[in-house]
């Protein structure tokens, strides 16, 4: 008899090639399935929240599977900790209700992007997990850029288009904040993320904050049909996923439900 469990995961994503198992590659979840598999001597298949790209990290990976129902979670948690890699950790594995989807039942994700101002650039401790930007950064200008830019809208602009996917997202959070030690960090939050959405809307606002494009110019491109070619795409080893919201368990059916009728999640 099987049930259905939570995991909750983070990992340093430099030496991955993303979260997907692509053959002959070192990916996060063909580490995790691989242990998965030798400890309960059974294939493991994870679905999971948010498939990252090459070289994003994250704190609040979410993904669930379904195992036997008499598993103990801290056991099993305690036993990949001694066949993982240092560089990805399953934090927890809980019991959830059979209808909790790690993917189709979230409610938003939330990413954090870190740019490191100073002129000696990232700290040696953080450097894997924050971009070193030679620029000067307007924090103020930033701001006023993202809120032209909450909101429902079709960001095919800030995308690369996936067949079958739609553009369309709810953009709940583009917030820029400055520490004490000259790190700029954008936290971002959407019911959903197409690819490469957050490191295109990042690539576009670090322009808007080293002047080298007006505050009104990143929402101006959410009137484009498809991507545009002038928004670079920021780094990917700056961005980290930091957390997943889920709807109360009585509420997950209907959440499956409707974000199946709605759309396809793509990586961020």
């Amino acid at each position: 008899m099987s049930a259905r469990f939570r995991f909750d995961i983070a990992y340093d994503g430099t030496d991955f090639s993303g979260w997907a198992i692509q053959p002959g590659r070192r990916t996060v979840c063909g580490e995790l399935t691989e242990s998965l598999s030798r400890v309960l001597r059974r294939p493991v298949a994870l679905t999971v929240a948010g498939r990252t790209d090459a070289g994003v990290h994250a704190t609040g990976q979410v993904a669930h599977a379904d195992l036997p129902a008499d598993l103990d979670g801290t056991w099993l948690v305690r036993r990949l900790a001694r066949l993982l890699p240092p560089d990805v950790r399953v934090r927890a594995i809980v019991p959830v209700p059979p209808a909790f989807d790690a993917r189709f039942g979230a409610l938003r994700r939330h990413y954090r992007y870190r740019v490191a101002t100073a002129p000696h650039g990232a700290e040696p401790l953080r450097a894997r997990d924050t971009l070193s930007w030679p620029y000067p950064v307007d924090v103020e200008a930033l701001n006023a850029a993202s809120a032209g830019l909450l909101g429902e809208h079709d960001f095919a602009a800030f995308c690369k288009r996936r067949e079958g996917a739609t553009t369309v997202r709810a953009l709940q959070r583009l917030a820029w904040t400055r520490a004490d030690d000259g790190v700029v960090e954008a936290a971002v939050s959407a019911d959903a993320f197409c690819h490469s959405m957050v490191r295109s809307l990042v690539g576009a606002l670090l322009d808007v904050g080293r002047g080298r494009r007006p505050v009104s110019w990143p929402a101006e491109l959410l009137t484009r049909g498809g991507r545009a070619s002038e928004v670079g795409v920021a780094p990917a080893h700056g961005l980290t996923l930091v957390g997943v919201d889920y709807p109360p368990d009585a509420e997950l059916a209907d959440r499956v439900n409707a974000t199946r009728r709605l759309r396809v999640t793509d990586a961020p």
